[in-house]
């Protein structure tokens, strides 16, 4: 496996990550540096983690989860577009979110990597060491989902209500997505 193809797959892991951090840095009003580097680090994280846990429990492990998996990230994600939804709908005075739930990060940041679960299965039956590939796949997605997370300020002019439509629907995309 070469370094370009190792970047192409972290890239395209990572996307899933962007998009939720994109989606959160859209509404996030305060402490914004911190909820960054918290989503970042934890999606890097768990992108490191996952191929790993899958190059190394290949057999019993997958077979499990991969039975699931899709349903679980359908799960989370459309829930989380539905709150999204539900909160731009909702008459509310100037509210600041200012941080993100440490339990809410954590399941953010599983059910975004649990594709690199299968990536470690691949990179196993490849024959090739897991800690390049997954060196480089945490640590690209950690750049862009603060990356996604700071990019999204920009778009703070919009209205609130729009801005929160966008983020419901991109993780309803991201639902419908793990389904297929």
């Amino acid at each position: 496996m070469s370094i370009c193809e190792i970047v192409i797959l972290s890239v395209a892991l990572a996307l899933d990550a962007l998009i939720v951090s994109f989606s959160y840095g859209l509404i996030i009003n305060a402490n914004r540096t911190r909820n960054a580097l918290l989503l970042g680090s934890a999606f890097g994280f768990f992108q490191f983690l996952m191929p790993v846990l899958g190059w190394f429990f290949t057999g019993s492990v997958y077979s499990y989860l991969e039975r699931f998996s899709k349903w679980i990230v359908f799960a989370v994600f459309f829930a989380l577009g539905c709150k999204f939804l539900k909160e731009a709908f909702e008459k509310k005075e100037e509210v600041k979110i200012c941080c993100i739930g440490l339990m809410c990060v954590l399941g953010l940041a599983i059910a975004t990597s649990i594709d690199a679960f299968g990536a470690g299965v691949s990179i196993r039956l490849l024959n090739v060491n897991i800690f390049i590939p997954a060196l480089m796949i945490g640590a690209i997605t950690f750049i862009l989902s603060v990356l996604g997370f700071a990019i999204a300020n920009s778009l703070k002019k919009f209205p609130a209500k729009y801005i929160e439509i966008g983020g419901g629907l991109l993780l309803f995309y991201l639902a419908i997505k793990a389904l297929f």
